[in-house]
């Protein structure tokens, strides 16, 4: 069931509660003067991640505001800063040493893409920042103080690519975004086919500002692969789905880690655009809420009525928030080393998603993954239900010893090409 067919209560006559207006650029708890916590959400409500992003700011909002109504945390009422910063990675660097130095933020949410939190990593790194990244992503980074809890690419690409493979051929197209994200996804296809045996007979990295795609369909067209794995992203490269229906494309199945998830394309365009496409997801509206007695689809859409869609990423900031205030509680403080102390012992978390756990040396979490595929309708289908660990960073890195940020410190982020020949 998608958002449009959900009963929109009006919003509680509390409106945000006392967190109802934005506080952007005002000092918070944490060191701008008061004395509760304060948390940061750097998320883009505008630009080119502003489809993305909005609902990861109004996920994390909803929990935050729903910790706050439900007493706080050690007694006292969370206090937010939430500047947009308008999908521009130099005004991310900005915002977030003001974040750190002025408001003394004692955890933070920000970013959507991958280039965005490179750009802001070394800035995380170097004042030692309590940071959740909840973007899916392509994996790799063993990082003291940063957790990126929102599902890899060796999770949404192993569950979806193998599926692909079994049900219509070996022949994979791959097309991807042109920066660090979509060229490393690209790579984790590639292990994909060596390690299954499937054959790569086409591979192509598009600028992130390209619109048409014809010359693209046409070399798809060309090689008739037996289906195409695709890992675009943002506003201007939607427009792939839309010129694949209208050249007759939509008989090769793609697979992805971007699409419908995120951007729901599947409910923004026509049928039949996203026709035989299929993702690899750890969550999408349609889920619902897995855990018993709960609707955190209908509590989002109460507290953000013209919201456009829940995405993947904000069920992510969403269950992070309480991961973070679930670790402040047992370590009696907001001292943000002790905090991640805590959640490197590792923790159970019951998610809409699903129940999934923390990966204390990894910092990652283990998704129960699924394929999700639109029909002719664009109506959405669930299959191949399977729990994945961070293997990469586990069992993979550093000839097999993995990464544990307990023993270690570090600052890395691995890629495939680390391990594997491609």
């Amino acid at each position: 069931m998608t958002h449009r067919s959900l009963s929109r209560r009006s919003v509680l006559a509390s409106g945000a509660t006392a967190l109802g207006v934005s506080l952007a650029g005002c000092s918070g708890g944490g060191g701008g003067g008061g004395s509760g916590p304060t948390v940061g959400i750097l998320e883009d409500r505008s630009g080119n991640f502003q489809l993305n992003g909005t609902s990861k700011w109004q996920a994390t909002r909803l929990a935050i505001e729903e910790i706050n109504e439900n007493g706080g945390l050690l007694g006292e009422e969370i206090e937010i800063v939430d500047p947009d910063p308008q999908s521009d990675n130099s005004r991310y660097q900005e915002l977030t040493e003001r974040l750190i130095l002025q408001d003394e933020v004692d955890a933070l949410w920000a970013g959507y893409s991958s280039a965005t939190r490179e750009a802001i990593r070394p800035i995380i790194n170097e004042n030692e920042q309590l940071y959740f990244y909840t973007t899916q992503y392509e994996g790799g980074v063993c990082d003291n103080t940063i957790f990126p809890v929102g599902a890899t690419a060796r999770q949404q690409l192993g569950i979806v690519t193998p599926y692909l493979a079994d049900e219509f051929g070996e022949d994979i197209y791959i097309i991807a975004a042109d920066y660090n994200f979509g060229q490393l996804s690209g790579d984790w296809v590639n292990v994909l086919a060596q390690e299954n045996d499937y054959n790569i007979v086409g591979e192509e990295y598009i600028p992130l500002d390209e619109t048409d795609f014809s010359s693209v369909i046409n070399r798809i067209q060309d090689e008739d692969p037996d289906f195409i794995m695709s890992m675009l992203v943002g506003a201007n490269h939607e427009n792939f789905y839309d010129q694949r229906a209208t050249n007759d494309l939509e008989s090769i199945p793609i697979g992805t880690s971007t699409a419908m998830a995120q951007g729901h394309e599947h409910i923004r365009y026509d049928p039949p655009a996203l026709t035989n496409v299929y993702a690899g997801v750890s969550y999408m509206e349609e889920l619902g809420d897995l855990r018993e007695g709960e609707n955190f689809v209908e509590d989002f859409y109460e507290r953000w009525p013209d919201a456009n869609y829940l995405n993947q990423e904000a069920q992510n900031n969403y269950f992070s928030v309480y991961l973070w205030a679930d670790a402040v509680e047992e370590a009696g403080t907001f001292d943000q080393q002790e905090v991640i102390s805590v959640l490197e012992a590792g923790r159970d978390v019951s998610a809409p998603s699903g129940d999934l756990t923390l990966d204390g040396a990894t910092h990652h979490m283990e998704h129960e993954m699924r394929v999700a595929r639109a029909d002719e309708n664009h109506d959405i289908s669930f299959t191949n239900n399977e729990r994945i660990d961070p293997s990469f960073l586990r069992e993979e890195v550093e000839g097999g010893d993995g990464c544990d940020l307990r023993e270690e410190d570090k600052t890395t982020q691995y890629v495939p090409s680390d391990v594997y020949d491609v």
